[in-house]
């Protein structure tokens, strides 16, 4: 085979702090702590813009979310980017996606997505947003809505691992899973994996503030449930891809939309800088060029990265509309690409991030060491994550630290000033592309009509 397979699998909502090989002392996950031990870790991998429609649309165009106008859930991007599948399918891939896609943007979140809105992806069972996972639907290509069986990310995993089985290897494939957990609700989990947690047991992060102890307990014994049936389907789909033969000519990667706080700093859910929000587990394995070795990566790794690596690795030009780095040539033994940080952002505070709570515009930078943010008003946070992994203690505005804060301070205008982001107040985004919001939903709820 000329070109490589490649197998993109990607959770909603799951935090680099819950796997194994991480290091969480609760989480039971044998088949991804398999994974990472043959693959390459992007150890501090962020998604920039942590909340769903504008990660997503930043994966798969290479773009950051003020050039592609996904700067809030339920729109779609704007701009002129070429998408990923279009990508692989002009250099003569098939394309599939399956799971949940959330860019189509026209509110109703059980609509048909015609082929025109799917980007060039061709074989599709692909749904915009449900999280109700033991009564999820997808549509045929007719517009039926059709059930998954049960908890649809098993179902999902099943055509996916049909998907692969039923080629005939001709062509290269790139193929999109998107699951749904362990984004909320966390108690709908199977069973028999809801049964090896309980929330008396578990160890919490000590940046999870008392009042905040009882609910965070029993949110994380679900979503520990969600991500240890996670586990056994990345189990199913290695066993495939070994039993198809197809191991080594595929890169494989297991990672997530954003994070998920359950608790740190006495918060809930994404959209904030904090470590939990932002870092995700990244894994590639790609055996033909890489072996099975563990290896690990801490240059910082951001969201429009995914699309120029990937295509690298597959030997494919990149668009000139992607903005983010290859690191391709990097992880062959090439120079490390001259990235200083990963930039992150909230250009429109909504959902569980409004400012009745706090939430707030920011841009910050992720090094490999620090976490440095600024709001509209000013610096914000500036963390060392070396010596404070739980980020208990900002240094932001201190004299002692004043020359480590105008060092970051540098890092961000350099990264701005490369994404041709002049950080502006979140309206103007909203005027921009012409958004409508709904102040009734703390401007959660935004579609493109």
């Amino acid at each position: 085979m000329s070109k490589p397979n490649v197998v993109f699998v990607f959770a909603d909502q799951w935090r680099y702090q819950a796997a194994g090989f991480t290091g969480d002392p609760n989480v039971k996950t044998p088949n991804i702590d398999r994974l990472a031990g043959e693959s390459v870790d992007f150890s501090t991998a962020v998604m920039g813009c942590p909340v769903c429609s504008p990660a997503r649309a930043s994966m798969i165009t290479g773009q950051y979310p003020t050039t592609h106008g996904v700067v809030v859930n339920d729109v779609y991007p704007a701009s002129n980017a070429v998408f990923i599948a279009e990508a692989y399918k002009e250099a003569g891939y098939d394309t599939a996606y399956i799971g949940k896609w959330h860019l189509d943007g026209r509110g109703n979140r059980r609509i048909f997505i015609p082929k025109d809105r799917r980007r060039g992806f061709e074989f599709w069972r692909g749904f915009e947003c449900n999280h109700t996972y033991n009564d999820s639907y997808y549509f045929s290509e007719d517009g039926k809505p059709v059930k998954w069986e049960g908890y649809d990310a098993e179902a999902q995993t099943t055509a996916a691992i049909d998907y692969i089985r039923d080629r005939d290897g001709e062509k290269p494939f790139i193929m999109f899973l998107s699951w749904g957990p362990p984004h909320a609700p966390y108690d709908t989990a199977p069973e028999r994996f809801r049964q090896m947690y309980r929330p008396e047991d578990l160890e919490l992060r000590p940046n999870v503030p008392e009042e905040a102890e009882a609910r965070a307990r029993e949110d994380l014994a679900g979503y520990y449930a969600h991500v240890s049936a996670l586990d056994n389907e990345v189990g199913r789909l290695l066993k495939t891809l070994d039993d198809r033969g197809l191991e080594d000519d595929t890169i494989f990667v297991l990672t997530s939309d954003h994070g998920d706080l359950l608790g740190s700093q006495g918060l809930q859910k994404k959209q904030w800088p904090y470590d939990e929000s932002i870092r995700v587990p990244f894994l590639l394995r790609y055996p033909k060029e890489f072996g099975r070795e563990k290896r690990g990566i801490d240059t910082p790794f951001n969201t429009p990265d995914i699309m120029p690596t990937l295509m690298g690795l597959c030997g494919l030009g990149i668009p000139d509309t992607v903005e983010g780095e290859d690191f391709s040539g990097f992880l062959r033994g090439g120079p490390e690409p001259d990235v200083e940080g990963a930039l992150i952002m909230c250009p429109w505070p909504f959902g569980q991030a409004p400012r009745r709570i706090g939430g707030r515009e920011y841009r910050g930078v992720r090094t490999r060491r620090y976490t440095y943010t600024r709001d509209l008003d000013g610096p914000w946070h500036l963390y060392d994550n070396e010596n404070d992994p739980y980020q208990m203690d900002n240094l932001c505005d201190r004299e002692e630290h004043a020359p480590l804060q105008a060092e970051m301070e540098g890092i961000l205008q350099r990264l701005l000033g490369k994404a041709d982001d002049e950080f502006k107040p979140g309206q103007y985004y909203i005027d921009k592309w012409g958004w409508k919001t709904d102040p009734k939903h703390g401007d959660a709820a935004v579609y493109q009509w």
